[in-house]
């Protein structure tokens, strides 16, 4: 298992080694509190205004789709300049080890983090706090005071290798034995409407409504080989408009997964490019 989903005391013992992003709104991270040098990034910051495939720069094939790199044209990215400007303003630099988190059981901290790996952040310096803020506010200290950072020169740099897939290669995939496309949404949603051959996974099954972090790993890795889902295929993940699945991505990179592809267009531009709907379980 890969350090990805840390611990609230993983994270305590290296405050001076990480930068914490908060992606909760700003009232909740002034008001409530926050963790000890924490910068504030609400989730509608490093979000598109509306998806590509319905803001017409997306037409459904698998060059807008995009599959080489993260686009200004792929649904909910937000543009390259705009996530540099973000970064660049909370003092974040290209090489540093980020650690995100919410009240949501984590799924709008994940979305940060994919973020940030598509537009070209190192990967393995990437971190999603395990049980969200609540785990931190149960044994450490939060503050209101906001933290001061210089401003960073941060530049975006897609990968040469990326998880986004295009609409082309989502409907190949549901054709081919040795991948597996996962709907992450819930099991109304998936019964009003799917893309053939997927199976449904709905992201909060892996997560301890309690504890608000990840069940037991062997609990876990059970939900998942009972639905297919196995270190062994090819996992194509989606939901409506990427932010689901990626709290799904996150947890199946935490747990070791070698081929994960990331739908970002997901059942938005599937629909909106006319394609076929399966209905019921």
């Amino acid at each position: 298992m890969s350090e990805i989903v840390v611990s609230a005391e993983w994270v305590a013992d290296r405050l001076d080694e990480v930068r914490i992003v908060d992606v909760r709104d700003a009232w909740e991270f002034e008001g409530i509190g926050h963790v000890p040098g924490a910068v504030n990034a609400p989730f509608d910051s490093f979000r598109a205004d509306a998806h590509a495939a319905e803001d017409g720069a997306d037409d459904g094939d698998e060059t807008a789709a995009g599959t080489s790199g993260a686009g200004d044209d792929q649904g909910m990215l937000p543009g390259a300049d705009v996530f540099a400007d973000l970064m660049s303003e909370a003092g974040i630099d290209g090489d540093d080890r980020i650690v995100a988190y919410d009240d949501t059981h984590g799924v709008f901290a994940a979305r940060f983090l994919v973020t940030a790996e598509l537009y070209g952040h190192p990967r393995d310096r990437l971190h999603l706090l395990d049980g969200d803020f609540s785990a931190w506010r149960l044994d450490h200290e939060t503050t209101s005071e906001t933290a001061e950072f210089a401003p960073s020169d941060y530049e975006v740099d897609p990968p040469a290798e990326t998880p986004l897939v295009g609409i082309e290669e989502v409907a190949a995939a549901t054709e081919d034995d040795d991948t597996v496309v996962v709907d992450t949404r819930e099991a109304w949603e998936f019964e009003e409407g799917h893309i053939p051959g997927a199976v449904r996974l709905d992201w909060r099954e892996l997560v301890d409504d309690e504890t608000r972090g990840l069940k037991p790993r062997e609990e876990i890795e059970a939900i998942l080989d009972e639905r297919g889902i196995t270190p062994d295929r090819r996992v194509v993940l989606y939901c409506n408009t990427a932010r689901r699945i990626s709290h799904t991505y996150t947890v199946l990179r935490h747990l070791g997964y070698p081929d994960l592809a990331f739908y970002e267009g997901s059942l938005t531009e599937w629909k909106a490019a006319g394609r076929e709907l399966a209905t019921g379980e």
